[in-house]
């Protein structure tokens, strides 16, 4: 088996598809289709149950998959071990990091590391919280930017820096003209009870983000449980969205800080001062190279200044 022919099983796994794998590896699609044949010819079974759309392994393409994967990042790991063995100061990390929190703070932190450190080269893979998590643990990133809850037996993590929580409401809503909420996030802004929000629809995140679960936990400690009007993936839709009058939004006040929505919503504090912890975590037992290691320390010192 050849290192070539494991990213290309992996990378049509992760597109369920032979033609969109071909577009990424930057190969003919009669070219990747002939590869995988002659690895299947080889085992003697297909790896791929191609009556599926998309395509889903079959129980060997799993085995197979399981062990490119541990064989890729033994690979990995010893080209790491060796670059810091031989003191080599370049280096490559692959970071794990919502869109969110590379908007808000690897545009800000990245270019000052880039010039402190131009040997070192910086991979960004963006996605949801719960897929950054099963990418760390797939191997497909040295560091992920992730919050509190996090599974510590699985992960090993820094934290940076705890973030509070506001909530964005309609402008028209009641509370917002009862308590002539401001239409800015000055300092210090009105606060109110959760419980006040129990008939509000709330434009909520989806699942896989964790600030959905933590909506519902705090909603459930004031006694009620949240109207979902819709689901987004995008924290600038959800307060775009509750600035057009849709309903209300629980958001991490960098957003509120530094997104002007065109039709801005009225802020709130609520009065139990909820926060979230952004942790920057690796996978336990993953060798962190050296390279990786200095770009930990560096955005934990980053973010202890701000």
């Amino acid at each position: 088996m050849e290192f070539r022919q494991f990213r290309y099983i992996l990378t049509v796994a992760q597109e369920g598809s032979i033609s969109r794998a071909a577009q990424k590896l930057y190969i003919s699609q009669p070219s990747l289709s002939q590869s995988i044949a002659g690895i299947e010819k080889k085992l003697g079974a297909p790896l791929f149950d191609r009556s599926l759309t998309p395509l889903r392994p079959t129980p060997l393409g799993e085995l197979y998959l399981d062990t490119a994967r541990r064989i890729l990042t033994l690979d990995e790991e010893f080209q790491q071990r060796a670059d810091d063995m031989l003191q080599r100061s370049a280096g490559h990390i692959i970071i794990g990091s919502s869109p969110f929190r590379s908007t808000y703070l690897l545009s800000r932190f990245l270019p000052a590391f880039q010039r402190q450190y131009p040997s070192i080269t910086v991979e960004l893979l963006e996605n949801t919280t719960h897929q950054l998590e099963e990418l760390a643990l797939a191997g497909q990133t040295d560091v992920i930017l992730s919050l509190q809850p996090i599974d510590t037996s699985h992960f090993m993590t820094e934290n940076l820096f705890a973030e509070d929580l506001l909530l964005a409401l309609p402008p028209m809503h009641p509370l917002s003209q009862h308590y002539s909420l401001p239409h800015t996030p000055a300092q210090p802004l009105p606060q109110l009870p959760l419980a006040a929000l129990k008939d509000t629809p709330f434009i909520t995140m989806h699942p896989e983000q964790k600030l959905h679960s933590q909506l519902y936990a705090l909603c459930h400690e004031a006694g009620f449980t949240p109207q979902s009007l819709l689901e987004t993936r995008s924290l600038e839709t959800a307060l775009s969205l509750s600035g057009a009058g849709l309903g209300a939004a629980l958001l991490p006040a960098p957003l509120i800080e530094g997104f002007r929505p065109q039709e801005p919503p009225c802020y709130a504090a609520i009065d139990t001062h909820p926060q979230r912890q952004v942790v920057i975590a690796w996978r336990r037992n993953r060798y962190l190279s050296h390279a990786a290691r200095t770009f930990v320390g560096k955005l934990k010192a980053y973010c202890q200044q701000q």
